[in-house]
């Protein structure tokens, strides 16, 4: 046995380990962004983003402005229409006027659903998914804005919108159409690492975007998933996604040496409850496993 197949056959343990205490599974895929070599755990698998799609959204974005095709600077309204529910303007009672480059930090920073939904809109799913394509991305399929994923969930459920939202029995939610990489947004965790690397080597666009995205990604607020696994020293810029029994979370953690290492891990609980601080924790470990399986390589 190489030493390299050690290195990998000891982590695919200690996350087979991790994840059984957590009581969850998940997929995972780390890559050297630089050397390209990677390590993975069912890193071919459909996953289901969540919140994870707002990376193509804010590529997107960036490499519109770049273009000069959106200004960031011009100012837009977000209206009543765009809000379904969540944190920052999705949750505001009243329109909120921001600037393009603050409603793609909102998005990003703390996963503003109302500002991904006017982005989504104004940038339109067929550049986002074009783009995508051009990278490479072949099994990244994007469908649905926020407002489009709750949509569903109102329908599987035969409620009306205006009814307060409780999730079914675990039986029941893993029918519906938010539980089917198939039928809502999903992607592959090898797909959305190598996303991720071209980004941070100036390829999934010019290079002004691309510098832009990895700005933008440095300021998310969550350190509870995926930073929880690194010492301080080590830069983390990445997005969480969650939604029921989905908890995820994919970036780019790059050490004082200069190595870096885009990484997603992608979990699915087999409880269904609001808090659940082991799964949120296991993103973090099992990330670094997968890292360090790179580095000890």
């Amino acid at each position: 046995m190489t030493e390299t197949s050690t290195h990998t056959n000891s982590a695919q343990q200690q996350i087979a380990a991790v994840l059984a205490e957590a009581k969850t599974d998940a997929f995972v895929h780390a890559r050297d962004v630089d050397s390209g070599e990677e390590f993975g755990y069912g890193a071919d698998e459909g996953v289901i983003l969540a919140s994870v799609f707002k990376i193509p959204v804010v590529l997107e974005y960036a490499r519109a402005v770049a273009a000069g095709t959106l200004d960031p600077t011009e100012y837009a309204t977000v209206t009543s229409e765009y809000r379904s529910g969540g944190i920052g303007i999705g949750g505001c009672a009243d329109d909120v006027t921001a600037s393009w480059r603050d409603l793609a930090l909102l998005m990003m920073s703390f996963s503003d659903n109302a500002a991904t939904d006017f982005l989504y809109e104004r940038l339109g799913v067929d550049s986002i998914v074009a783009t995508m394509r051009q990278l490479g991305l072949e099994k990244t399929n994007l469908n649905l804005d926020c407002r489009g994923i709750f949509t569903t969930i109102y329908e599987d459920l035969g409620l009306e919108k205006t009814t307060v939202l409780e999730f079914p029995e675990i039986d029941v939610l893993n029918t519906m159409s938010i539980m089917d990489p198939a039928r809502t947004n999903s992607s592959t965790p090898r797909e959305i690492t190598m996303l991720l690397a071209a980004i941070w080597r100036d390829e999934a666009g010019p290079t002004a975007a691309c510098e832009e995205v990895r700005t933008i990604m440095s300021k998310q607020v969550w350190p509870h998933r995926l930073s929880s696994g690194f010492p301080d020293e080590v830069s983390v810029a990445a997005k969480t996604g969650t939604m029921p029994l989905i908890r995820n979370e994919a970036g780019v953690v790059m050490y004082p040496d200069g190595n870096r290492y885009a990484v997603g891990v992608f979990t699915k609980s087999y409880e269904l409850t609001d808090r659940a601080p082991k799964i949120d924790l296991s993103i973090g470990t099992v990330g670094r496993i997968a890292v360090e399986a790179l580095r000890n390589n």
